[in-house]
This record gives structure tokens, C-alpha cells and sequence, in this order.
């Protein structure tokens, strides 16, 4: 019997073809998602206790309103460096393989947390930061290696998984930072009597994550696979850009060896950084940044904001229930993510999505004078933690703009070849946007709290980010670009 067909059949099969998933790579999927721990975990971990350690050092000279100031730099430090250097350790990827600058990345966070615990003075604090931002990376590599195992019909729902590793690591670097911070002084009867701990009070809180980057160095070395095609060693590397240099300089007609593979095509071919830098490159970028920058800013400020003494605009309270507050959120906006994102991405799409979430940082501006005022009338009752429980909501809806910025980002490379490229830049801006939020954040929090007649400027400087950063959100195209 002849299978009837009407103009309805093919457009219904299309559709059904279309929503099947390709099932994810488990195996080499949750090694890249293990090591993404790495990178929240040492960069959060001193949220709870680098306001003490500041005061500790005796950099402020007991001035309680320069504590925010040191507390920025620091956090900027990382993204500074890394700013640097994170473009020229992507674009190394697309030619010599993403797992050799994940090894780079991780020795250098292990070894610059060691450094950390043991520095003593602001200048040792200062070097530990640049170095772990140097040296790293790896977050760019790590993107690109995400869409080399997925395809389309599973990328968001790979992205979807990402905030697991970041809300885990977001959530035990402070539990971390909050509990084992000056165990001489917490757990008196285990570290009291050792002289180490008193004179180190931060080193074993850095040393977790500074060992737990060192088994992520092994896992990565012996389990992780190499996603990129056609790498190459460093010195077949280093031997071309030499022999491009020396032909140039005799005047030959020479083009750069830009991959060594003869049998490759040009989607697998690495392209020259100006042939990256077209709209859809800077506008994927721009809005990372933008997206970046309010949550980086947020997240320099609220720890800082709740160490505060209420009479001077904060919540005045301990590293440890700063550390339970940051983990209670850690952990929603992990399942939050994997439960909801996918089937919300495939509903609302990824623009729809992204605005939501940038716009969500007005109402968690708002709930900081709110909460202040309710502290300074009714102590921390259950109206203060409601208040507190609404902010978590608002980082939970802004960190969904993670998941479409970077759909965006993979959509936005002109080829294959120079996915790690295009990462790269997106992640340069990243840096440097990271690099000045948290110091110019903190900077505006501290002389909200010097002077009086300005205690609303930090307020208004964060309302000034987001509206910038929902102007940028509707430059973004209603779904992400395609190759043609």
C-alpha cells in the first residue's frame, strides 16, 4: 500500500528529527566538567576571608574603609594577568592541541594557591594572583573542547551541566575559604599547638584547592583525550613560525603555516586573528562582557557587603555564615540550571533568556539598602533573610546568561579551526572587564562607607552596568548566527 503524504508530513518529520538529541560523550563530558572545578574553586575561595586577611597583613593601618579597595585589587588581579595572556593560550590551542595549555593552566593554578597561603605580605599576595592569571587558560579551552564533543541538537543541554561545575566549585571554595581559614583559632585542640598555623592562618583553605588542582593535573594527564583534529607539537611549531620568519625577512613569497596537516580543509584551518574580528565576534564578546562584568562585580561587592558592620551599610556578618550564604546558592543555582535551562532554552530561546537575566541585576541591587535598613531596625530576623533569599534568586536568573552567551560564542566562529581563537577574544574582554569590575566595584563600596553624603554611589554605579549591559543585550540576534 503507497504511504500517503500530504504538506503536513514532511514539516512534522523535520520537526521530530530536529528535537532528537544526540546523546552526550559521558566519559570525556564529565572529565571537562571536573576540571572546571578548578577555576571557581581557587578564585572563590577567598571571598569569606579576604576582607580579614586584609586587615590581618596590616595594609589598611586598622582604616576599616580601605578594606574594600584591597579586597577588589585582589580579585582583579587574577583577570588582569589573565587578560594578557588568555588569547595567546587559546589561539595556541587551535595549533597545538587543547590538552598541553589545560596542563599549562592547571600547574599554574596549584602552584600560585600554594604561593598564596604562604604569602605574608600584600606584595607575596599580589604575585601569587598574577601568576595564577597568567598562567590559565584554560576557561576558553575548555568552551572549545565543549562544542568539539557536542553538536547542535546537544550543545545547550551540555552548557546547561556547565553551572554544576561552576556553582560546586562556587560552593565549596567558600565553604572551604569560611571553615578552614585560621584553624589555629577555630579548632584549637587539632592545629592550636603548631606554630605553622598560627604564623600561615590561610594555608591549609589554599591548600584544599591548590591539591585538588593537582589531581585534576593527573586526571587530565592520563584520562582527557585531545579533541582538536590536527595538532601539532610546540616544536614543529616554533620550527614553522621560524621558517615564515626567515622567509619573510629575505623577501619570499611566503604564506604562514597555519596547520600542518596536508589533508585538512579550511573548516579545520586556524584563521588569522583580523579575520576574527567581524560583527558577530565582538557582539557574542561584548555581551560576555557585559554579562561578566555584572556578575563579577556582584560577587566583589555581596561578600563585602555582608562583612560590613550594619552601621556602616553592610550586614556585619562572619566569614563562615558568608561562606553558608554563598553555598546555599551555589548548590540552588546548580540545579536549577540542569533541571530547567535546556527545557527553557528550548522554549523561550537563547536571546529572550539572556535579557531576563542582565535585567535581573536591578532587583538585586535594589535588595541591598533593603536589606541594611531591615538589619539596622529589626537585627537579622526572618524579613533580613528573606531579603537575602531574594538576592539568590536574582544570581540564579543571571547566571542563565552564561549558558546563552557561550551558544552565541560557538555559533559566532567564522570555522571550526578557530574556535579556540574566537574564545579567546571573548575571553580577553572577559579579563579585562573582570579586572576592572571588582576594584571599581569595591572602590565605590568603600566610599559609599566613608562618606555619608555618598552612600548610594556604589548603587548607582551597578545600576549604570546593567543598563549598559542590557543596551548591549539588543545588538544579539533572536537566534544564535550559522555558518553558511
Amino acid at each position: 500500500m503507497a504511504h500517503t503524504v500530504d504538506e503536513e508530513t514532511p514539516l512534522l518529520h523535520a520537526q521530530q528529527q530536529k528535537r532528537r538529541r544526540t546523546p552526550l560523550p559521558w566519559r570525556q563530558f564529565t572529565i571537562i566538567l571536573f576540571l572546571q572545578l578548578a577555576e571557581p574553586l581557587t578564585s572563590q575561595l577567598i571571598s569569606p576571608f579576604a576582607p580579614q586577611l586584609i586587615r590581618d597583613i596590616g595594609i589598611t593601618n586598622g582604616d576599616e574603609t580601605k578594606v574594600g579597595f584591597y579586597v577588589g585589587l585582589l580579585h582583579s588581579l587574577f583577570f588582569a594577568t589573565q587578560a594578557l595572556t588568555v588569547l595567546h593560550w587559546s589561539r595556541l590551542s587551535d595549533h597545538i592541541g587543547r590538552k598541553p595549555v589545560l596542563l599549562t593552566g592547571l600547574f599554574g593554578l596549584s602552584l600560585s594557591m600554594y604561593c598564596f597561603g604562604l604569602s605574608k605580605t600584600f606584595v607575596g599576595l599580589v604575585l601569587s594572583r598574577a601568576l595564577n592569571g597568567a598562567l590559565n587558560g584554560n576557561v576558553g579551552v575548555m568552551k572549545s573542547m565543549m562544542v568539539e564533543i557536542t553538536d547542535e541538537t546537544n550543545l545547550a543541554q551540555a552548557y546547561a551541566y556547565m553551572p554544576i561545575a561552576w556553582s560546586s566549585g562556587g560552593t565549596l571554595g567558600p565553604l572551604i575559604g569560611g571553615f578552614l581559614s585560621r584553624p589555629a583559632d577555630r579548632f584549637p585542640n587539632v592545629f592550636g599547638n603548631a606554630a605553622f598555623w598560627r604564623e600561615y592562618p590561610y594555608f591549609l583553605a589554599c591548600a584544599v584547592p591548590a591539591t585538588f588542582t593537582a589531581i585534576a593535573w593527573i586526571v587530565t594527564y592520563l584520562f582527557l583525550k585531545e579533541t582538536l583534529p590536527n595538532s601539532v607539537s610546540v616544536r614543529q611549531l616554533i620550527k614553522s613560525k621560524l621558517d615564515h620568519w626567515n622567509s619573510s625577512k629575505k623577501g619570499l613569497d611566503s604564506e604562514p603555516t597555519e596547520t600542518f596537516a596536508s589533508n585538512e580543509n579550511d573548516e579545520n584551518k586556524p584563521l588569522p586573528l583580523r579575520a576574527l574580528l567581524i560583527p558577530r565576534v565582538l557582539i557574542a564578546a561584548g555581551n560576555y562582557a557585559a554579562l561578566s562584568t555584572i556578575e563579577i562585580a556582584f560577587r566583589g561587592v555581596q561578600p563585602l557587603f555582608y562583612a560590613t558592620p550594619i552601621e556602616l551599610g553592610g550586614l556585619g556578618l562572619d566569614p563562615p555564615q558568608i561562606g553558608n550564604i554563598l553555598a546555599v546558592y551555589g548548590i540552588l543555582n546548580g540545579l536549577f540550571q540542569v533541571f530547567f535551562f535546556a527545557d527553557l532554552h528550548d522554549r523561550f530561546g537563547s536571546k529572550a533568556i539572556f535579557t531576563v537575566a542582565v535585567s535581573s541585576g536591578i532587583p538585586f541591587i535594589l535588595t541591598c539598602p533593603l536589606i541594611n535598613a531591615l538589619g539596622r531596625t529589626y537585627g537579622l530576623n526572618w524579613a533580613v533573610w528573606s531579603v537575602v533569599g531574594v538576592q539568590i534568586i536574582c544570581n540564579m536568573l543571571l547566571n542563565l546568561g552564561y549558558a546563552c552567551i557561550f551558544i552565541y560564542i560557538a555559533a559566532a566562529s567564522p570555522n571550526r579551526g578557530s574556535l579556540g581563537a574566537t574564545n579567546g577574544i571573548a575571553q580577553m574582554w572577559v579579563s579585562i572587564m573582570r579586572s576592572i569590575g571588582p576594584a571599581s566595584a569595591t572602590s565605590m563600596f568603600s566610599l559609599s562607607m566613608k562618606t555619608p553624603a555618598h552612600a548610594w554611589f556604589v548603587y548607582y554605579f551597578l545600576l549604570v552596568i546593567v543598563s549598559i549591559g542590557i543596551g548591549a543585550s539588543l545588538f544579539l540576534p533572536r537566534k544564535p548566527w550559522k555558518n553558511q
